[in-house]
């Protein structure tokens, strides 16, 4: 991740997000709480998990802007517990159909694009510009933070849906 502009960071996230989401457009209704072996999530929670992370991240800003201390990674859960925050990102999304998580991850990168827009390119690539990112290490800036939440694993769960629609005979 060597991004030197705004928009070079912009165009990774909508590359990588549009060919993430793309894979999804193929699958049924039926298929979309399908666990198959091999791979770690269904289809519903890989777009769930994706749907957690892009609002917990933009929410650290959020709330930094309206003057509170944002609780990382999230209200009752240390970074030990990734785990169980999944569960909840699961639980939160498990009754939208397919199309509904499609819709509503296209909505959530349209307001990730509106979000990164507003910030200046200091904001974005100097470390500590936002006390939320000041705990951690030197490398650690806002767009690092929004890379390691979007661009990183839309590629890594692209791969994994790619294996569920390989494995999958049906699809």
């Amino acid at each position: 991740m060597a991004y030197a502009t705004k928009q070079q960071l912009l165009d990774e996230i909508n590359k990588t997000a549009k060919l993430f989401i793309d894979e999804f457009i193929v699958l049924s209704e039926s298929q979309k709480d399908s666990l198959v072996e091999g791979v770690d999530r269904t289809p519903a929670q890989m777009i769930a998990y994706q749907l957690g992370w892009l609002n917990l991240v933009k929410s650290w800003d959020d709330d930094e802007l309206a003057g509170k201390t944002p609780e990382l990674p999230a209200s009752g859960y240390k970074w030990n517990q990734l785990g169980n925050l999944y569960q909840q990102f699961y639980k939160t999304y498990q009754y939208l159909s397919l199309q509904a998580l499609i819709q509503a991850f296209n909505q959530q990168i349209t307001i990730w694009n509106d979000w990164i827009q507003s910030l200046n390119e200091d904001t974005l690539f100097i470390k500590d510009s936002r006390n939320w990112t000041k705990p951690y290490p030197e490398s650690w800036t806002v767009a690092r933070f929004i890379h390691i939440n979007s661009v990183a694993p839309f590629k890594s769960f692209r791969a994994k849906i790619r294996k569920w629609k390989k494995l999958n005979a049906s699809v």
